[in-house]
């Protein structure tokens, strides 16, 4: 994708507009966005149980925490089925859905899962139940998929060297195919045959020396029995008893002594062994994706309800009781973000009330960090630590 996809989830509350309704203000913050900057979109968050100011306070970090966890979840979760699919970000994109639809899908047309997380219950035990959702079910299936993975990268890696024994050099090769059976002494107790692999640039070499390299090899015994681009694939017969100084000593001259023992049906044992973990990879592969793919609509679920709980906790520490709030999701793109929230901050400036110090524009203005911490625990900073006049979390689901 050649531009990168932002959102921004804001609450405000519905004094924004002058009638106090709820769908004049949404209207009001389109206004306030542009649509040069960004598209806005109804966010529907139900009115839940509230407890008291402290136990707020403590909810919002609580909520800061989980959510960032999730956050990261999601994150690992993309990076393994970027993996399983190569790198290749069209397919993986495609893989990328949520509940069935498309993440942006998703987002537009939201709705708190009552069924599983209850909005009638108090938000204390409601944090308490998304963060054994993330913990159970969703860093589980991100267990589960990352040892899928670590099976797919071994099969993939097994498939690879039996497909490399077939199509390499005479180095390295499988010899099933290349030699034939009676070039091959066999079940003697004094003399054996060795297959030496020669750089075709050392062949000349070869033949002049490897007579006298180490004692007792047959005269003229080396035939050539195969070749390619670059080796040349020898038989030499020495008696047994010189043999191990004898592959040594081509070792030395950079000739390669390659292994081979006859076995009858040995190449229709290595067709039917490349088959076989052909099918396995390809089992394994769709079990990891499938995996993948159910993770990550789980992890951004869950990390979306989250969020959302997180915007309804700041927005009541923000602008207090009675609620009247509206939500909304801005799209926009990185290059349009700053923009967007620049927007925002001109018309909503002003809810900052005497918290927050001003240019001669009437623009908030930053304060020393240890105001910051306490105006983060009230729900006057946004992400990334800058004050913010109203409530506004900038996201990206990768």
């Amino acid at each position: 994708m050649s531009k990168t996809t932002k959102y921004l989830l804001v609450s405000l509350p519905t004094s924004i507009s002058k009638t106090n309704d709820h769908d004049e203000a949404l209207t009001a913050l389109r206004s306030a966005v542009m649509t040069d900057y960004g598209s806005v979109f109804p966010f529907e968050i139900p009115e839940f149980k509230i407890g008291t100011l402290d136990a707020l306070v403590q909810q919002a970090d609580e909520l800061t925490k989980l959510e960032s966890g999730c956050e990261a979840v999601v994150g690992k979760i993309g990076d393994s089925l970027k993996g399983i699919l190569d790198g290749n970000e069209n397919a993986v994109a495609q893989q990328k859905t949520v509940n069935d639809k498309p993440a942006e899908q998703y987002l537009k047309s939201f709705h708190w899962n009552k069924v599983k997380y209850r909005a009638d219950k108090p938000i204390g035990e409601l944090i308490s139940t998304l963060q054994k959702a993330k913990q159970i079910e969703v860093t589980s299936i991100d267990n589960q998929i990352r040892e899928k993975y670590n099976s797919y990268n071994q099969v993939k890696t097994n498939l690879a060297t039996l497909q490399r024994k077939q199509t390499g050099n005479l180095s390295n090769k499988s010899l099933t195919s290349v030699v034939d059976p009676s070039l091959i002494i066999q079940n003697s107790d004094y003399i054996e045959t060795h297959l030496i692999a020669v750089p075709k640039t050392l062949t000349k070499d070869f033949i002049k020396t490897y007579e006298t390299i180490s004692p007792m090899v047959v005269p003229r015994s080396a035939f050539q029995v195969a070749t390619d681009d670059e080796f040349a694939l020898y038989t030499v017969t020495t008696f047994k008893k010189h043999s191990q100084e004898f592959t040594h000593k081509c070792r030395e001259s950079k000739w390669t002594p390659r292994d081979f023992k006859f076995q009858e049906g040995g190449r229709e044992e290595e067709r039917q062994e490349i088959e076989k973990v052909e099918k396995d990879q390809k089992k394994v592969w769709g079990e990891a994706l499938r995996l993948g793919r159910t993770a990550w609509s789980e992890a951004v679920m869950a990390w979306v309800h989250v969020l959302t709980l997180r915007v309804f906790v700041e927005t009541v520490l923000r602008y207090g009781l009675p609620l009247q709030f509206v939500c909304g999701l801005v799209r926009t793109t990185g290059k349009l973000v700053k923009k967007a929230r620049a927007s925002l901050d001109v018309s909503y400036s002003y809810l900052g009330g005497n918290a927050f110090g001003r240019d001669k524009k009437g623009r908030v203005t930053k304060d020393d960090s240890a105001t910051s911490a306490d105006m983060q625990a009230a729900g006057h900073v946004g992400d990334g630590g800058e004050y913010s006049a109203y409530v506004c979390y900038e996201f990206e689901i990768q």
